[in-house]
């Protein structure tokens, strides 16, 4: 998904964070020329970034505020701006990861995002169409890594289960660092990391990823991502049907053992 949006469709923190920049700049007498020099953008990208039809970047947030003596009030609208990272389908699902304690996870095509090396990341998010800004893919690629420190948290420590069919392994951006990233990550004493191979496929298994999350407040949800549409629901019937659906793959999936040894085959092939 583009980080553009249709009019109706701005988000709030952006046109916020934009107008606030606007009256902070004129305020301070700075012109949108001397911001952009500053902040190494264009005056046209500042000019977007204050009508909020583009996302005020975190370094222009901090620029602004030192030199219109905002004394942090600009800046402090980084943390709403920065949840922009994600693509707007996928960011309920991210402020709900935070508060995981359980996190159990199906894959069909795609490496999660959780267990994706820097170069894989690169090689999705920099590869979107329409394309992204440089800055953009920078920031989701450095915000796709920031997710994966739920894998060593310790209070609470989260319990996650990776359930990938072989097409996941099998991908051209699948490379032997990203398998080795998979052998490591699936020793740690709080990640399984299993592989359903094609041969132990069942219709269950070909429907799509998805996603079961648990909370500390015992809350459970499904999340089922899609290339357009996204969905989370709480609703006990979908969680109930996902999680069935999710079980039976996992019986058909290699244990966390024969996994490991089916991915150390693939690296030591150089497949």
């Amino acid at each position: 998904m583009s980080d553009t949006h249709s009019n109706n469709q701005l988000p709030a923190a952006w046109r916020y964070s934009g107008d606030q920049l606007k009256r902070w700049r004129a305020k301070a007498d700075i012109t949108r020329e001397q911001l952009a020099a500053a902040s190494n953008y264009s005056p046209d990208t500042i000019a977007s970034m204050e009508r909020g039809a583009r996302r005020p970047m975190p370094r222009v947030l901090d620029v602004a505020d030192e030199m219109c003596g905002a004394e942090g009030l600009l800046s402090a609208g980084k943390p709403f701006v920065n949840l922009e990272r994600f693509p707007a389908r996928a960011q309920n699902f991210m402020e709900r990861e935070k508060e995981a304690t359980s996190l159990w996870t199906y894959e069909v095509s795609l490496m999660p995002g959780l267990l994706q090396t820097r170069g894989y990341a690169r090689a999705l998010i920099d590869n979107r169409t329409p394309p992204l800004d440089e800055d953009v893919v920078e920031e989701r690629i450095a915000a796709r890594i920031e997710r994966q420190s739920l894998l060593t948290q310790q209070k609470p420590t989260v319990g996650l289960s990776f359930v990938l069919y072989e097409a996941v392994l099998r991908a051209p951006q699948v490379d032997a660092e990203q398998l080795r990233r998979l052998l490591e990550v699936g020793r740690m004493r709080n990640v399984v990391v299993q592989v359903l191979p094609f041969e132990r496929a069942i219709p269950a298994a070909l429907e799509g990823p998805m996603v079961l999350l648990e909370t500390n407040d015992n809350e459970r949800f499904a999340f089922a991502e899609g290339p357009l549409v996204s969905e989370m629901s709480a609703d006990p019937g979908v969680v109930s049907r996902v999680t069935e659906r999710l079980s039976m793959i996992r019986t058909q999936a290699l244990s966390p053992d024969e996994s490991a040894r089916f991915i150390e085959r693939m690296v030591n092939s150089g497949e």
